[in-house]
């Protein structure tokens, strides 16, 4: 029989420093496959940080063994990692210790960071540290970071229950034991854990909060927080540090309020933290020439380093924007308030004054901490009405003295900009529209204007001259970076341009503008949406990093993000440094906070993207439950991906994401052909490839899962006589298919 946790426990407590597996297996007489089932159980417990090593040697009861499992939590004042183990009984032991991390070993690999989880070697300190940790830890390896949540659909039955994953990669059911269900209803939005096993038993789930009908306003967003582990609620220390933050005076500010500085943001927009403003340049050796003033809210007047409010900044890393919620970065006190560029206000900023030749050439840029009064809060839409000929009354008196001359300070960046010729994506995105009950009003795909392209503009430009002046002031910075793509990547997409008829240059190092002239060929024809859809895919990611290698997709040598500090932490950081690196007052970056730039780079790169799955799939969960009671309508797509198993399709009128089985496909046996992203008929020749338009039936949506499975209705179309070499493995549609298609 297999021993107990409890038992190998009790063992090893006794058991010379040299006991392991073997020892284990022949002190409770293991034989044969049972063996495999204590393998699992050591395993489960090395994972809890119960046993340790190689010999499992284990700590006393209460405290930690010297090798264990911490969860990276928090930082110190001094920019120092602080962690906690990542499995502790509270109600026997009390609060669990807090565990100051050590600089990792060579084995370790790449830096820890915030939200990390490690496997460290563990020693107790002689009394808590002056930031209360009573442990040191060193790391040894990263591993892999667990979800932090489980959500589910709790499913009751005669006795206990199921539960169905919400987590689309773990469509599968959880069964529960009766009494633990803690109450849940049937058909109810449920958290729940994963109870160990042991002695061969299934593991189990036990619901641990209700969170109500999953249908209801607020649950699809409330199930990315929870699946994503986002923080959602502030610590009571940041909530304090907020509510008592005061605005500072004039003093060693430069009085910026005279100047009709405007916000241009969205209709929805929940924050304003840039302000923007443009003159004739007066200077006669510059005729033609623009002054472009960008002025950014000060938040590293009120989030200093090390403080509660900045802890909890790092942490998450960026604000997350939903269609119902956001969840910010800093308090609504700092991020809607004292942070937030309001109209008629007076406001702490940090302001950039560039000045461009008639072409768009910066000829000289200074940065300043002032104080500043926003003139108007006006909308994209707003603006841009006003300049084709449709002024309100709020833009109207400013037609003049404020929007004309922005336009034209545009024309002029404009120039330039076609010049450098940066990639040139315009790819449509969704929006969705909820009505005063929270349900979904619509689904569109909002107008690209002239208005987006100017704001867009000036930050990049005060972005360039962030990192230039940080650069030549030899100050450490955080840079947004973007790769070029890689040699596999543009090999593959020359292998499917081909299919096209299109090709890019094989020789010499690719630029944005080929990509360009390659977009613009296809713009006039059918392939389009197809070219930049393929194109993007090529690209890398772009990521923050403390050391620069480019921006390929904006065609800059060095480019950092400076224009908003409210919700990217990345932003707090280069503000940080503009303020010491200038001698610009209090708040400035840290010599800890520069030790770990590395670190922090890392932290809210995977921040990021955290954030954009989070904010994807919640979309993707809220059309699905859009078009839910729309089963058996029939739908204009395109094929937007293709794989082996099937093709993923979008719908033409609302962007939705759906998947289309290949065994569900006509009566041909489909294989998949890499080179050309096609599925190709084996006996006809017939397929579907990436960008084809296609008709389609929505057969199954599953809302909190956020998928859609749909049927082509649209015949194959013949591939030119390439099909797939054979071994390429592929699907046959099934019986009811063959006999509905003959």
């Amino acid at each position: 029989m297999l021993p107990s946790r409890e038992d190998v426990l009790e063992f090893l407590q006794t058991a010379p420093a040299t006991a392991g597996k073997r020892e284990i297996a022949r002190a409770f007489n293991i034989k044969g496959g049972a063996r495999i089932a204590l393998k699992r159980l050591l395993k489960d417990m090395a994972d809890e940080g119960l046993i340790s090593g190689a010999r499992k040697r284990i700590a006393r009861s209460g405290t930690l063994p010297d090798v264990g499992v911490i969860d990276v939590t928090s930082r110190t004042g001094d920019g120092e990692l602080v962690a906690g183990p990542s499995v502790w009984d509270r109600e026997q032991h009390g609060p669990p210790p807090r565990i100051l991390v050590l600089a990792a070993s060579k084995r370790a690999g790449p830096v820890a960071g915030i939200g990390d989880r490690l496997l460290a070697s563990l020693t107790p300190l002689s009394k808590p540290d002056a930031d209360g940790c009573s442990y040191e830890a060193r790391p040894i390896r990263k591993l892999e970071r667990r979800t932090v949540h489980q959500l589910g659909i709790f499913r009751s039955l005669p006795r206990g229950g199921v539960i169905d994953p919400i987590d689309r990669k773990q469509l599968k059911e959880w069964p529960v034991d009766d009494g633990a269900e803690s109450d849940a209803r049937n058909g109810e939005l449920v958290r729940f854990e994963i109870e160990g096993t042991g002695r061969y038993r299934v593991p189990r789930a036990r619901v641990v909060e209700r969170l109500g009908d999953p249908e209801g306003s607020g649950a699809i967003s409330l199930i990315a927080i929870q699946v994503h582990g986002l923080p959602d609620t502030f610590p009571a220390a940041a909530l304090a540090e907020a509510e008592s933050a005061n605005a500072p005076g004039l003093k060693g500010r430069e009085d910026l309020r005279q100047i009709p500085l405007v916000t241009i943001d969205p209709v929805d927009a929940r924050d304003h933290d840039d302000a923007v403003f443009a003159m004739p340049d007066e200077d006669p050796r510059n005729t033609g020439g623009w002054v472009v003033i960008v002025a950014i809210a000060d938040v590293c007047h009120f989030v200093r380093p090390g403080s509660a409010l900045d802890r909890e900044a790092i942490k998450r890393g960026n604000s997350v924007y939903f269609p119902d919620r956001v969840v910010p970065m800093l308090p609504e006190a700092l991020s809607a308030g004292l942070c937030s560029l309001r109209e008629k206000e007076d406001r702490a900023c940090m302001a950039v004054r560039m000045v461009f030749d008639a072409n768009g050439n910066k000829k000289s840029h200074k940065f300043l901490r002032g104080l500043m009064r926003s003139a108007a809060r006006l909308t994209y839409q707003q603006a841009q009405a006003a300049i084709d000929g449709r002024p309100d009354d709020q833009t109207g008196p400013l037609m003049e003295p404020v929007l004309k001359p922005l336009w034209s300070a545009y024309a002029a960046l404009k120039k330039a900009r076609d010049k450098r010729e940066p990639l040139d994506l315009d790819l449509p995105e969704r929006k969705v529209l909820l009505d005063d009950r929270g349900q979904i009003a619509d689904i569109v795909v909002p107008q690209r204007l002239e208005a987006h392209r100017l704001i867009e503009e000036f930050m990049i430009q005060a972005n360039v001259a962030a990192a230039e002046v940080l650069e030549a002031r030899r100050s450490p910075l955080l840079y947004r970076v973007h790769d070029a793509p890689s040699k596999e990547k543009l090999d593959g997409l020359r292998d499917f341009l081909a299919t096209l008829n299109m090709s890019l240059p094989k020789a010499g190092r690719l630029m944005p503008a080929q990509f360009n002239r390659l977009l613009a060929l296809a713009r006039d024809g059918d392939n389009s949406e197809l070219a930049s859809e393929v194109v993007l895919r090529s690209q890398a990611q772009a990521e923050y990093a403390a050391g620069n290698y480019g921006h390929f997709g904006l065609n800059l040598r060095r480019y950092a993000h400076f224009t908003s500090p409210i919700r990217r932490y990345a932003d707090l950081v280069v503000h940080r440094a503009l303020v010491r690196a200038l001698d610009l007052g209090p708040g400035g970056l840290t010599d800890g906070e520069i030790e770990n730039l590395d670190e922090t780079a890392k932290s809210i790169s995977e921040a990021e993207r955290r954030a954009m799955a989070a904010e994807r799939e919640t979309i993707d969960r809220l059309i699905a439950r859009f078009l839910a009671d729309r089963i058996g309508a029939s739908f204009s797509a395109r094929v937007s991906g293709v794989t082996r198993s099937g093709l993923f399709v979008r719908l033409t009128q609302t962007g939705a994401d759906g998947f289309v089985p290949a065994s569900s496909i006509g009566a041909d046996y489909y294989r998949h052909d890499e080179r050309s992203q096609a599925l190709i008929g084996d006996a006809t020749g017939l397929g579907y490839r990436l960008g084809d338009s296609v008709e389609v039936r929505l057969v199954e949506a599953i809302p909190t899962a956020g998928a859609l499975r749909f049927e082509l209705l649209s015949e194959g179309r013949p591939m030119g006589g390439k099909r797939p070499r054979m071994g390429k493995r592929g699907h046959r549609g099934t019986a009811k298919t063959r006999r509905r298609r003959g």
